[in-house]
């Protein structure tokens, strides 16, 4: 993945640390489920006295820590009453691109965690931690990234350009060019966790995807993503943004459905389905408010929009999403649902 993506950083009013609320509740709701999944699933050697548990796309907190606490109480939840219980320790990884902003998640750390921490900089598409050294892993709303744009795509010249800054799902040719793009990298990232998991481990995958049958351009977050290309492109009219990178900046970001999803796990072969569920969303949708939706994927977005093209003129088209998120509110409330996730893999 590139560097230059990330989301805004630091503990300000507008960082994503401060507008992460709604992808933290998914954790939440999901508890529940992963406390059942870890009794009843989780089948490893624990002889030793370390239980080495990651976070892939960490991001600043606090939603991983979120995460990881749930995974570490429902492991002592396992274990209570063992004797040797008492003797085991907790490694955590965060992991996350280079350019992440892991002072923030180092600074904002629980201080009563029962772990020790670690900073992996590092794209998840490869391996980041040594073989057969992790027990679990968690990875939230991180799997929707890409590692590259596709070839063709970013091309004016190309049959395959495409206009929009993501893929919407308009174009059949674009669709399948990213699809393809996201099935290499789905795969990729298995192929690096098979390496870095024990047998037995488990890693739970959460997040969103397109129901079957769905379109991106279909759902809130595809309305929003337009918005802010709409945004963008008025802005290179205007003269404050150039034309030529507009045409090239395109969101390493791709909605795939929740059967595709479930076809490149099994396909892919390192690892069992346990659990495929779909959660209820502790905040439901999107909320029909427009400061909410503008600052959530101001904090989601608005990074990558200001390491090209500076943040003045990702302020201005931010001001700009603001207006037409008002505008877009009966057409928002008509949107069609995602699917909030929960997938538990373990390691064959």
């Amino acid at each position: 993945m590139s560097t230059t993506y990330s989301m805004l950083g630091g503990e300000g009013p507008d960082s994503y640390r401060e507008h992460s609320k709604y992808q933290g509740a998914l954790v939440i709701a999901a508890k529940e489920n992963i406390n059942e999944v870890i009794s009843t699933k989780l089948d490893i050697d624990t002889s030793s006295n370390l239980i080495n548990i990651a976070d892939f796309g960490c991001s600043s907190g606090p939603n991983t820590f979120n995460a990881v606490q749930i995974i570490i109480d429902a492991v002592e939840l396992k274990y209570k009453g063992e004797s040797s219980l008492k003797d085991k320790e907790f490694q955590v990884f965060f992991n996350d691109s280079s350019n992440n902003d892991f002072n923030t998640l180092f600074k904002t750390l629980p201080p009563a965690r029962k772990y020790f921490a670690t900073g992996v900089p590092g794209s998840f598409f490869g391996r980041v931690l040594p073989r057969d050294s992790l027990h679990l892993g968690v990875s939230s709303y991180s799997l929707h990234f890409i590692s590259k744009i596709p070839n063709g795509i970013k091309d004016r010249d190309s049959p395959a350009w495409n206009e929009e800054i993501h893929c919407s799902g308009s174009s059949e040719v674009v669709e399948k060019l990213y699809f393809e793009q996201y099935k290499n990298d789905v795969g990729g990232f298995l192929n690096a966790r098979a390496q870095e998991f024990v047998s037995g481990g488990l890693l739970l995958l959460l997040g969103s995807c397109r129901l079957n049958g769905i379109q991106f351009f279909e759902s809130v977050e595809g309305m929003m993503v337009d918005c802010i290309g709409s945004s963008l492109n008025e802005l290179a009219k205007q003269g404050i943004i150039d034309q030529q990178k507009l045409d090239a900046f395109k969101l390493p970001i791709y909605a795939t459905q929740a059967d595709d999803l479930k076809q490149i796990i099994e396909d892919n072969g390192s690892f069992t389905i346990e659990a495929f569920e779909k959660i209820t969303h502790g905040k439901g949708e999107y909320p029909l408010d427009t400061n909410y939706l503008t600052l959530a994927f101001k904090a989601s977005l608005g990074g990558s929009v200001a390491a090209l093209f500076g943040q003045d003129a990702m302020e201005k088209t931010y001001e700009l999403v603001r207006e037409k998120t008002q505008e877009m509110l009966p057409q928002l409330a008509k949107a069609k649902p995602g699917m909030q996730f929960l997938i538990v893999l373990r390691k064959n």
